[in-house]
């Protein structure tokens, strides 16, 4: 990954966070869960992924076209993120496999 888009990607992370951190509604919130006699503490975790687009948007097949098949690419890595594993047949259906870390 280049650097301008590590950059950028940054910047979301300290928009996302700025965003949290100045938000009157969270902060009303966090002050009426204090007021009943609670102590806060507010972990959020976000994943930015990026895909290099490769074709325009006009250019794009529709994902229920025969020859794209039932997953595109975008929902595999999705899929192999959630350690679930599309086994894709010639005739279209598909076997899934969710597998599990022992470790």
């Amino acid at each position: 990954m280049n650097r301008k888009i590590r950059n950028l990607i940054e910047q979301l992370g300290e928009a996302i966070h700025e965003t949290v951190a100045e938000s009157d509604q969270i902060a009303g919130v966090v002050r009426n869960i204090r007021a009943e006699g609670f102590e806060v503490m507010l972990v959020l975790e976000a994943t930015i992924g990026i895909n290099e687009a490769t074709q325009e948007p006009s250019e794009a097949l529709p994902t229920d076209t025969p020859e794209s098949g039932p997953f595109t690419p975008q929902d595999l890595n999705f899929l192999s993120s959630l350690r679930i594993r599309v086994n894709e047949e010639p005739n279209g259906s598909g076997a899934t496999d969710i597998s599990e870390d022992a470790g």
